[in-house]
C-alpha cells in the first residue's frame, strides 16, 4: 500500500501539496485527477523519490521513501514502472533498446532480456516496432512504447502520468483498454494521473480528486459521479466554477 501522511510540497512561494492524505490500496487502479497544475505528476514524483517532501511523509509497504538510503532507493524503484507523459523514450535508441535498458541494469541473462522484450512488445501490440526509432512513431505507438518498457520490469506498481493526453478519441479507447489489460495481466497496483475523466471512469476502481494541495474526495467511479460536492461535480462536468447547472 502506498500512503501520503500530511504531505507538503512548494517550489518558491507556490504551494503545491498542502497537508495531503491519501491511501492508494493494492491491487487496484486509483485514479487521481485534478486540474492542470494542481500538483498531480507531483504526487507521482514523490512515490518514487524523485521528489521529497518538505513536511510529512510517503510511505510505500512500510518504508518511507525520503528515509531511504541510496540503496534502499533503487530497491524500491526496481519495483515500479513509470509511464511518463512524453514516454521518456531515449531517442537515440531503438525501441527495443529502450526496453532493454533497464533490464540490463537489472543484470538479467541475455535470453531472459530478449524474451521480456518480445513478450512487453507483443502486449501492447508493438511486435514490429522493436527496431524503429521514437521518431519513426506516432505519439499513440510511443505511449505504448513507455507502457512496453515499463511492464518488462514486471512491477508491483505502475505509474501512468498522463497517459492519453494529446491522442484521439480512438487512440485514447485503446489506450483505456491497454490499461486495464496491463493490470489483469500483471495484477500491478496501478496509479493513473489525469484529467481525462471519460479516460478515469473506463480504467480505475477509486479516484481521489485533488483540490488547492489537498484531497478534496475519494470514491469509487460510482461515487464520485454522484458526489453533491460544488468542486468536484464542476470539474467531473467540465464546467468553470461558478458557472450554474442549465
Amino acid at each position: 500500500m502506498i500512503r501520503f501522511e500530511s504531505v507538503s510540497k512548494r517550489f518558491g512561494t507556490t504551494v503545491v501539496l498542502d497537508g495531503l492524505d491519501l491511501e492508494i490500496p493494492d491491487g487496484h487502479t486509483t485514479a487521481v485527477i485534478g486540474r492542470s497544475g494542481c500538483g498531480k505528476s507531483v504526487l507521482l514524483k514523490h512515490i518514487v523519490g524523485l521528489l521529497e517532501p518538505d513536511a510529512g511523509r510517503v510511505v510505500v509497504d512500510g518504508a518511507i521513501v525520503h528515509e531511504l538510503d541510496p540503496d534502499g532507493l533503487d530497491r524500491l524503484r526496481a519495483r515500479f514502472g513509470y509511464v511518463f507523459q512524453f514516454s521518456a523514450l531515449l531517442d537515440s535508441m531503438t525501441v527495443g533498446d529502450n526496453i532493454r535498458l533497464g533490464l540490463k541494469r537489472r543484470r538479467l541473462d541475455a535470453g531472459t532480456i530478449e524474451q521480456r522484450v518480445r513478450d512487453s512488445l507483443a502486449v501492447v501490440d508493438l511486435s514490429d516496432s522493436a527496431g524503429q526509432y521514437p521518431a519513426e512513431l506516432s505519439g499513440g505507438m510511443r505511449k505504448r512504447a513507455g507502457i512496453a518498457r515499463a511492464i518488462a520490469l514486471r512491477p508491483d506498481y505502475i505509474l501512468f502520468d498522463e497517459p492519453t493526453t494529446g491522442l484521439d478519441p480512438i487512440t485514447t479507447a485503446s489506450m483505456d483498454a491497454l490499461i486495464l489489460r496491463v493490470r489483469r495481466d500483471l495484477g500491478a497496483t496501478t496509479v493513473v494521473v489525469s484529467h481525462d475523466m471519460r479516460s478515469v471512469f473506463e480504467v480505475a476502481d477509486r479516484i481521489a480528486m485533488m483540490h488547492e494541495g489537498r484531497i478534496r474526495q475519494v470514491g469509487t467511479a460510482a461515487e464520485i459521479r454522484e458526489s453533491t460536492d460544488a468542486v468536484v461535480r464542476n470539474f467531473i462536468e467540465g464546467r468553470a466554477e461558478g458557472v450554474a447547472t442549465p
